[in-house]
């Protein structure tokens, strides 16, 4: 069950682009690691964002198609 504080946030980072996301990730990591329990609830926002990172991860475009031969 989603925790009902976070997922309203989690829905909104959701929607950010890959390296906004990854920068949000990172930042909220480093201030964790300096000043333990500066944010509330960081140890799950960074679960969250571990998540989603990996999920916008997965869902980058397809390549292109090679060009099609020229006809003759």
């Amino acid at each position: 069950m989603a925790n009902p504080l976070l997922a309203p946030l989690m829905g909104f980072l959701g929607r950010l682009s890959y390296p906004r996301l990854f920068m949000l990730t990172a930042v909220l990591f480093g201030l964790d690691l300096v000043i333990p329990d500066l944010v509330p609830f960081a140890d799950e926002l960074l679960l969250g964002l571990g998540t989603l990172l990996l999920a916008n991860w997965k869902k980058r475009k397809a390549p292109l198609e090679p060009p099609a031969p020229p006809a003759r």
